[in-house]
């Protein structure tokens, strides 16, 4: 089995090029899904300015099983697409954008991605939003992992956490704990429930995905 599996695939890049560049938006598609079909959403956030960059999952697929699994039976997917994002941020940093001027988001698998990776690499990103997602890891386990984690260190940064309920997916009870444990952590987080919506994205979760990035355009 290859130990690092999403470490060659490509990243996709659409808006403004990184040398002129306000801001970046880290898009993670999710299940099934591809690059392409995340940079898509760049038209309904879009602000001039802005470079929009989506790495691709190997064959799709972040992490083979539920996010809901014990950690280790996603492994090793699960650590190699978290080291795939931090090396798409670490080249935007070295392009010049500060981490307080990327902003990470995704949908579905790619929420709880993005989720994990702002939880677990804290610091003053520009924002984050999770369409559908949350947390990874089994039911019970997730105020343990973070009960160290409360303090300021995202130093409040905006976060929004949207989803329907119920979800085939994702448990409404995650997202709440999810965002529960990123505002202990400081983010400054915005929590929308959409009783009996399907497994998609609405225009309100856009509506406030792009507020997020108009703002941190107008912070810098």
């Amino acid at each position: 089995m290859n130990a690092d599996p999403h470490l060659k695939t490509a990243v996709h890049h659409t808006g403004a090029p990184l040398k002129d560049a306000a801001l970046a938006v880290v898009l993670l598609h999710g299940r099934g899904g591809s690059a392409e079909d995340i940079l898509s959403l760049s038209q309904a956030i879009y602000a001039p300015g802005v470079a929009y960059i989506a790495p691709q999952a190997s064959g799709h697929t972040w992490y083979p099983l539920s996010f809901l699994a014990p950690r280790e039976a996603n492994e090793p997917f699960l650590s190699s697409a978290l080291a795939k994002v931090e090396s798409v941020v670490l080249s935007l940093e070295e392009a010049g954008l500060s981490r307080d001027r990327i902003v990470v988001g995704g949908f579905s698998q790619g929420a709880c991605l993005a989720t994990e990776f702002v939880a677990t690499h804290p610091s003053r990103y520009a924002g984050l939003f999770a369409f559908t997602g949350g947390l990874i890891g089994p039911p019970g386990s997730i105020q343990q992992r973070f009960v160290g984690a409360a303090g300021t260190e995202l130093a409040g940064m905006p976060a929004f956490f949207g989803g329907g309920d119920p979800d085939p997916h994702v448990p409404w009870s995650r997202i709440e704990e999810s965002a529960s444990v990123l505002s202990s952590m400081g983010a400054d987080v915005t929590v929308r429930r959409y009783p009996g919506r399907a497994h998609t994205i609405g225009s309100d979760e856009l509506d406030h995905a792009r507020s997020i990035v108009l703002a941190a355009v107008a912070r810098n």
